[in-house]
């Protein structure tokens, strides 16, 4: 071999390999990776929500619980079956090491229903009195919900921004952006929908039976059947109206120009 020979030849294969990366253009360096905001916001907010599997894994117990007491009147019973359905979820997303998130808030909403209905039967409410109050904290939660979600809108902070920009990193960088601050409060108000009106239908109900303007077995029946055909499919039906918006719309990206800051 020729002296030098090496050392050349290690240099013409460097400047092959050089040759023959392809240089980055600045518009490539910072394109997106999404076309329009509604994808990357419809991207974040299904993240946050947790897809068809978190709305089914927070539906099941509640059903469970709301069936078995409006029909049986054991809240023991309720109780045991509801947390039972959980427990099982539960188990499937520790063993498969993800979140679980809306497991737990079903548990939780189920608890604050069970101490109302359970300070009822302390207070000597009879099984009606009971499911009366099982429906008091779900009334006065879907009334703050909407309010504070109107209130966001209103003062131009959509809660639905927080939503996704806290699944981003930043809970507030999404707010320089006004297409995504005018698509979050659209997004907002389909939120605030299915609360606004579960509180119309339910209230009259429910203040109705308190006041004894109609009789508790059929305010009970009644908020029972508003609960549950008012509950998940509003929410999915509110949901898939979300997901038609962000469909529907396309506020592009310009080439060169980074996401949004959600």
């Amino acid at each position: 071999m020729r002296p030098g020979t090496h050392g050349e030849t290690q240099g013409e294969m460097r400047d092959e390999v050089q040759d023959e990366t392809p240089d980055e253009t600045p518009a490539e360096q910072g394109a997106p990776t999404t076309q329009t905001v509604e994808e990357v916001v419809r991207k974040q907010l299904a993240e946050a929500l947790g897809g068809g599997r978190g709305m089914l894994e927070a539906a099941i117990p509640t059903i469970a619980f709301t069936v078995l007491f409006l029909t049986v009147h054991d809240l023991r019973l309720a109780i045991m079956v509801s947390v039972g359905c959980a427990g099982v979820l539960l188990a499937i997303r520790l063993v498969q090491r993800s979140t679980p998130q809306f497991v737990l808030n079903a548990l939780f909403g189920i608890g604050i229903g069970a101490l109302f209905a359970w300070r009822a039967a302390r207070g000597g409410g009879d099984a009606g009195e009971q499911a009366l109050a099982y429906f008091l904290p779900g009334l006065l939660y879907n009334l703050g919900y909407a309010a504070v979600m109107v209130f966001t809108i209103v003062i131009r902070w959509p809660v639905v921004g927080f939503i996704v920009g806290s699944v981003a990193g930043d809970p507030t960088a999404w707010h320089s952006d006004k297409h995504v601050v005018r698509l979050c409060s659209r997004l907002t108000w389909l939120l605030a929908l299915p609360c606004l009106a579960r509180v119309v239908v339910q209230g009259p109900i429910f203040l109705a039976a308190k006041n004894d303007w109609w009789s508790t077995d059929s305010a009970v029946a009644a908020l029972g059947v508003a609960k549950l055909a008012m509950g998940w499919p509003l929410q999915v039906a509110a949901l898939a109206a979300m997901v038609w918006v962000l469909s529907r719309n396309s506020i592009p990206i310009k080439p060169g120009e980074p996401e949004p800051h959600l």
